[in-house]
């Protein structure tokens, strides 16, 4: 089992930026490819972004590419996101997830990932 636990949101205005974290528990942080999704009001969840176990990849949804960098401390178990320019539409709960991946894959369905977070809300203000 892994458990995740995200941090980090809050209020921001237009064109500011916020890092979210992501810490995890358990001994296999490196073996899983570690994706954030995000959930806005009536809407369904969708990917944001995800990086491989080593780091050596990653990929992003094209509304984020740019803007987002995701990164890995695999000595702390921990995942990060900043998220600079943010947009209203940015607005959403975000959630971190780990995925058993072969290595250096990266999926971006929500339902190859096994472990997700509590999500963490994020708004963005005009």
């Amino acid at each position: 089992q892994v458990q995740l636990v995200e941090s980090g949101g809050g209020l921001v205005q237009a064109g500011g930026s916020l890092r979210l974290s992501c810490a995890a528990s358990g001994r296999t942080f490196s073996s899983y490819t570690m994706g954030w999704f995000r959930q806005a009001p009536g809407k369904e969840r969708e990917f944001v972004t995800a990086i491989s176990g080593s780091g050596g990849n990653a990929y992003y949804a094209d509304s984020v590419k740019g803007r987002f960098t995701i990164s890995r401390d695999n000595a702390k178990n921990t995942v990060y996101l900043q998220m600079n320019s943010l947009k209203p539409e940015d607005t959403a709960v975000y959630y971190c997830a780990a995925d058993w991946a072969l290595s250096g894959v990266i999926r971006t369905t929500q339902d190859n990932y096994d472990y997700w977070g509590q999500g963490t809300q994020v708004t963005v203000s005009s």
